[in-house]
């Protein structure tokens, strides 16, 4: 017999915290943008309470500044902060590209194949908004491939920052072409089980985001 398991329901503040980290995604609350946790609380229609406690998660997310004696701000992404969030980044990212040449199945390069012709057809249909999502997809599942949770757990939350921004540097004339390129490069590697050219290939990827971004 089976026995069912109870789950604990979702605290509100954690509701809150995502509703909010998407208006923020969106820029519906653009960066540097106040916020104003008495008019959100009443639009929300909860207390200050868990609105409170959902500015702390997006705080220590890197995604709200606290200012003294004048409240929290959607963070503002400085050139210097970009700078060292790539260099981050592209350690990470090319670590897991290097791992995933090793330990990766035949399916799982099938399915990373299947992504990238994804990141293909949304390149040829110049549709931005879907080529963002499926580029995630495939950065996510290297990382799946590496199977290390914590350089993933590193690499998920500065990219909550970076996130704040990165839209508009794949928008850039160009950029976009440019990233499927690299991505393709980045797939051959991995196909070819070459772990120190696709770690080079990686981190060349993101170097030529970090450009994009200025």
């Amino acid at each position: 017999m089976n026995t069912k398991i109870s789950l604990a329901p979702r605290p509100l503040y954690e509701e809150v915290a995502e509703r909010l980290r998407n208006s923020i995604f969106s820029h519906e609350y653009a960066p540097g943008a106040w916020i104003d946790e008495q008019a959100i609380a009443a639009e929300y229609g909860i207390s200050r309470t868990p609105m409170r406690e959902a500015i702390k998660v997006l705080a220590a997310e890197g995604l709200i500044t606290m200012k003294m004696r004048r409240g929290a701000y959607v963070t503002e992404v400085s050139k210097s902060d970009l700078n060292q969030i790539f260099t981050i980044l592209a350690l990470l990212e090319g670590q897991a590209c290097r791992e995933a040449a090793t330990k990766a199945t035949e399916r799982q390069l099938e399915d990373l194949d299947s992504i990238h012709l994804k990141l293909e057809r949304a390149a040829a249909d110049r549709d931005l908004d879907e080529f963002f999502v499926i580029n995630q997809s495939f950065h996510e599942k290297i990382q799946e491939i590496s199977s290390n949770p914590w350089m993933k757990r590193t690499i998920d939350d500065l990219k909550k920052v970076l996130k704040l921004q990165r839209r508009d540097s794949l928008s850039k004339r160009g950029r976009m072409e440019s990233s499927l390129l690299e991505h393709r490069k980045i797939l051959s590697a991995l196909l070819a089980r070459d772990p120190d050219l696709s770690e080079k290939l990686m981190k060349e990827h993101f170097l030529q985001g970090q450009l994009a971004a200025k």
